[in-house]
């Protein structure tokens, strides 16, 4: 299956449905670098009782990306086509979504957008966006340099980007070689475009549109990643029907790092006889 944007950016979206579908459905949306499959662990846990639906973002895995028209729109068309997907779909129930960075924000914007078609959401280490334009400028400019380091040396950029220190806990943990060699499949051309069209400085503004959700929202934030830290209390502050769990020694990666409190916290949240 593939989603496909609005004719002025043609970019698919393609994913892969874990379990039947008839069960409860969770749209699961992947970090930068990353891919669908970098939920199959998890989904595998949940097949039992849930759908779970693995999306290559625009530039990713198996994706293409292309922006044909206003790339300042490119955010908001990959959202409005993830939507429309889900709006064809047979099943009668609003289903589950949960996102990560990159995906946390465009989950963040489809459930803002669109809250008819969610039940709940999971925000892992995602932010609303910047507030001003002149934030959003600055952030661009400094996406395009890290954009041509991909294009130049691919190999070295992956090397640099998990020498951050908000992936510090991840370096340490028993999977990062794993997901290291994971990144590195991904094409680079792709990567940067995806960067330059889906980086947080092309993403508008939502935190006005924080005052007015709809969707029970579980924000998560990894306890060393004090910028995501701050940045859900802030969300929690203006947004109803939410609240934020912080994970305890975990930093930017923490689905991947405490992967059994992750699970714990989908299994608990996701309940449908749970308060929300």
């Amino acid at each position: 299956m593939a989603i496909t944007t609005s004719s002025r950016s043609e970019t698919p979206l393609e994913t892969e449905s874990v379990s039947d579908a008839s069960l409860p459905r969770i749209l699961f949306l992947h970090g930068f670098l990353g891919s669908g499959s970098d939920w199959v662990p998890i989904a595998r846990q949940l097949e039992n009782d849930y759908c779970c639906i693995l999306v290559d973002l625009p530039g990713h895995g198996e994706s293409d990306i292309e922006a044909n028209g206003n790339p300042d729109l490119f955010f908001t068309e990959t959202v409005d086509a993830l939507a429309e997907e889900l709006s064809r779909s047979a099943a009668p129930e609003p289903c589950f979504l949960v996102g990560y960075s990159m995906g946390g924000r465009i989950a963040l914007s489809l459930a803002l957008r669109y809250p008819e078609l969610f039940e709940k959401a999971i925000i892992v280490s995602a932010s609303p966006g910047l507030r001003t334009e002149e934030e959003r400028l600055s952030r661009r400019e400094s996406d395009e340099g890290i954009a041509r380091k991909i294009e130049k040396n691919f190999e070295g950029f992956i090397q640099a980007w998990y020498d951050q220190p908000l992936f510090a806990t991840l370096k340490s943990h028993p999977l990062f070689q794993e997901v290291e060699r994971e990144r590195k499949i991904n094409n680079p051309e792709n990567l940067a475009a995806a960067l330059r069209l889906l980086g947080t400085g092309r993403q508008p503004s939502l935190w006005e549109e924080l005052k007015k959700n709809r969707v029970p929202i579980q924000f998560l934030a990894g306890e060393k990643d004090l910028k995501f830290v701050e940045i859900g209390h802030q969300m929690v502050n203006l947004c109803t029907e939410s609240k934020l769990e912080i994970f305890p020694g975990c930093g930017h990666t923490l689905h991947i790092e405490n992967r059994e409190l992750f699970l714990d916290c989908i299994k608990t949240f996701f309940n449908k006889h749970q308060p929300s």
